[in-house]
Order: structure tokens, then sequence, then C-alpha cells
């Protein structure tokens, strides 16, 4: 069973209204197969980031393949009730998506003057922010000063991303903002 399959499966077990996928949802694009499937035959919302193993480009041909209900949030926002969502993939290192730390920041605040005026807000990221415990888990993977930079800024209630696959599951703060790193295997939050 595909490891989106088991989490799309824990998303209707667990009755999840939106599913966050944080990037590296390919294998340096090598298959898309059954990355969304799972979820939009379950009928979940899902919103998506390239990580720094695919594109755009993918993230857009997967968001567009499965229709209305799955949003590619690279740049964008997104509002469901009364929550604000808005994105960035790609990462300051890598073999695709790859980013500077300005474009970054400018991507996220594009995204965040659609929804700013809304008082609860996510910031989705594929990378983490710089001078965090995530840094530290990794030799080569650096965090974001762009990401930093955005989280003082626009102060997010909460910050997710998924960059330091070993870092999954660490959870920090900065200033109000919680940083999750929902890694492979994701997270339920409740908001």
């Amino acid at each position: 069973m595909s490891l989106a399959e088991k989490l799309a499966q824990r998303a209707e077990k667990e009755k999840v209204d939106l599913v966050i996928l944080c990037g590296d949802l390919t294998f340096h694009e090598m298959s898309t197969d059954n990355l969304i499937g799972p979820f939009a035959k379950r009928k979940k919302k899902v919103l998506l980031i390239p990580g720094n193993h695919e594109t755009v480009a993918t993230a857009d041909f997967l968001a567009e393949l499965y229709g209305p209900d799955i949003k590619n949030i690279h740049g964008y926002s997104v509002k469901y009730d009364d929550v604000g969502i808005f994105g960035c993939g790609g990462a300051n290192i890598g073999p695709k998506s790859r980013m500077t730390d300005k474009e970054i920041y400018d991507l996220l605040k594009q995204g965040h003057d659609k929804i700013k005026y809304l008082e609860k807000k996510i910031m989705v990221s594929h990378v983490h922010p710089s001078d965090t415990k995530m840094e530290k888990l990794s030799e080569f993977v650096p965090g974001s000063p762009g990401i930093k930079k955005a989280v003082e800024a626009f102060k997010p209630d909460i910050l997710l991303c998924s960059h330091v696959h070993e870092a999954e599951g660490i959870e920090e703060v900065i200033g109000k903002t919680k940083v999750i790193n929902v890694g492979r295997h994701g997270k339920v939050i409740e908001i």
C-alpha cells in the first residue's frame, strides 16, 4: 500500500476536512501515479506545494488533473471559513524548484496579501525557517532566511513545513507562530 493511500485512509478515518501536502511529493519526478488520487477518491480537499524534488509545473499538473478540490498554493492563498492559508514551495537548495530567499519571501507575501485581513492564518512552505532546531538536524540542509522573515512579518498562527525529513514531528515556536515539521507521516491539527 502506498504512503498516499495510508494517509488518505487516515484522513478519512479521522474525518479530516483539509489535507495539506508540503512538497517532495515525487522522487525527482520519476512518478506521479497515485499521489493525489487516494485523497480525491475520498472527496478530500487537498492543498499542495512543490518541494525540491518536483517542479512547480508538476504541482500544477497534479492540481489540474484532479479538479477543483485540489489546489497548488505556491505563491497563492485560499480561504476556508475564517482561516487563510498561503504558501510557497521549493527550497533554497535542491535539484528542482530551487529559489532564492527573496523569491521565497516575495511569493509568500503575494499569497499573504490576499488573506491578511483574516484573523487565523496558516503558512505552508517546503523548507523550514533559518535558526531553528530543524536546521540543526541536517549538515547539508540550511533553513531559509526568507521563510524566517515571512514568519516574523506575517505572524501566521501555524507554519507547516517538511524539508528536513529527519526533523519529522518537531514543533517549535517563532514569536507567536507554531512551526511544525509534518514529515512523511503527517499530523492532524485542530484549528
